[in-house]
């Protein structure tokens, strides 16, 4: 039976051989991958079903790839696979929880550009004057921690047996698994602050039809496994690995030192630190200088009202009924007079 089996794929095989090449197809589903589609501004189409999606972007977004680790080197080298970026950057827009700025080698384009303007060579009113460039809120840095073929497979736990499983023997030795483990970390560029990160995973299994033939009848030739690119699996790990980002941007919720300002001073005393219980909130929150007499409208004082947690509602300009209460709680807090009008004493607390 296994002879017969052998023959039957050795058979096929030939009849294969003889098949002239088919033409190129646009968009075949074989040669895809986790990240499918397109994105144009807040639209996208074809895209992954498992893909997550934000209804509002949560800022703008810069990705900072290193290529000078030791994970980026080997990654180009054994797979000959390209920068991690342009998959991301897709997945990101399609995604619309943020909006991609270039920082990478286009930057590179866009400063000819302006170059040109400023040699005079460019048209009139060609328009790449200073001031229209976005700001990155966020930086994205990916990278790959597992990236291996042959990782596991059932020839090893079946090799004791040798030749007395047949085909079944073969067909276990010619099973193996490719792995991919990734992680994103996403950093504020303002404060340097991390505020997410996420690992991500994927895993495949490839079949050697030639370990079948070989295994069972001592055919040889038509061995090779039907290896799905490393690429495909490290993009499975970075969509995994992005929408988990998305999961944390969902359900965000910052980090607080509570009494104390943040990167003043940690709770870990150290002897002989000049600050080691860290300033207090509001000592560490420089505030501009303020004139003696300070002026402001009732709807400022309403939006610095419920920024201080004096719950006032929405600004709305009126001393209403839950704005003279707040106003009133306010100046008890400062100890000063309560008459629940925006007096001058009052607009001074308010501003420091």
């Amino acid at each position: 039976m296994s002879r017969i089996l052998a023959l039957g794929l050795a058979s096929a095989l030939v009849a294969l051989a003889g098949c002239e090449a088919t033409q190129p197809k646009l968009g075949t589903d074989s040669a895809k991958t986790a990240a499918t589609g397109a994105a144009g501004g807040a639209a996208a189409q074809n895209v992954n079903a498992k893909l997550g999606r934000c209804d509002k972007p949560a800022g703008t977004i810069a990705l900072v790839e290193d290529t000078g680790l030791d994970w980026y080197r080997a990654f180009m080298d054994k797979y000959r696979l390209g920068s991690t970026t342009p998959v991301l950057r897709l997945l990101i827009q399609q995604s619309n929880c943020f909006i991609v700025v270039e920082r990478g080698r286009a930057m590179a384009n866009m400063q000819q550009e302006r170059a040109l303007q400023n040699s005079g060579e460019m048209r009139q009113n060609s328009n790449f004057g200073k001031g229209q460039m976005v700001a990155a809120d966020y930086s994205l840095t990916p990278e790959v921690l597992i990236s291996a073929r042959g990782t596991s497979g059932m020839g090893a736990a079946l090799g004791g047996f040798g030749g007395r499983l047949g085909v079944l023997g073969a067909l276990a030795g010619g099973i193996q698994t490719n792995e991919s483990a990734v992680m994103l970390t996403l950093v504020d560029n303002r404060s340097g602050v991390q505020v997410a990160a996420a690992e991500g995973s994927s895993s495949n299994t490839d079949f050697n039809l030639g370990a079948v033939l070989v295994g069972s009848s001592g055919f040889g030739g038509a061995g090779g496994y039907t290896s799905t690119p490393q690429g495909k699996v490290v993009t499975a790990a970075f969509t995994d690995a992005y929408n988990n980002i998305i999961g944390a941007v969902k359900n965000y919720s910052p980090q607080s030192m509570g009494d104390r300002g943040m990167g003043t001073g940690g709770r870990l005393a150290v002897e002989g630190a000049s600050q080691p219980n860290g300033a207090s909130v509001q000592s560490s929150q420089a505030a501009p200088p303020q004139s003696a007499n300070a002026n402001m409208s009732i709807r400022d004082a309403q939006v610095k009202l419920n920024s201080l947690g004096y719950a006032v509602g929405t600004p709305d300009g009126q001393l209403g009924k839950n704005s003279v209460a707040q106003l009133r709680a306010f100046q008890r807090d400062r100890r000063v007079t309560v008459s629940g009008q925006l007096d001058q004493a009052t607009m001074n607390e308010l501003a420091k």
